[in-house]
């Protein structure tokens, strides 16, 4: 099993970054493909980034791409997402979580995950 803490959160303004961090307990972390997902009030759970278990590959929403980098660094069982350029679209609950995944159209899916952390809010205000 795989136990996950995110942390990072907060109000930002538009236009400014926040960083992300997801910290993961459990030896077997470096063998768990890792994704943020982000839920706005009254909307689903919508695929933010994903990276593979040994960090070579790497994958965005449309919405979020050249303004959002996920990286991990599995010696610190530790995923993050620096968020640049935020808009007030940005704002929700932002979760990250773990799975072992054979596909990429996987990692877009919120239901391809088997561990979550209990999120932590991102607020963009204009």
């Amino acid at each position: 099993q795989v136990q996950l803490v995110e942390s990072g959160g907060g109000l930002v303004q538009a236009g400014g970054s926040l960083r992300l961090s997801c910290a993961a307990s459990g030896r077997t972390f470096s063998s768990y493909d890792m994704g943020w997902l982000r839920q706005a009030p009254g909307k689903e759970r919508d695929f933010v980034a994903a990276i593979n278990y040994n960090g070579g590959s790497t994958y965005y929403a449309d919405s979020v791409k050249g303004r959002f980098t996920i990286s991990r660094d599995n010696a610190k069982n530790t995923v993050l997402l620096q968020m640049n350029s935020l808009n007030p679209e940005d704002t929700a609950v932002y979760y990250c979580a773990a799975a072992r995944l054979y596909s990429v159209s996987a990692y877009a899916r919120a239901g391809s995950y088997a561990y979550w952390g209990q999120g932590t809010q991102v607020t963009v205000s204009s």
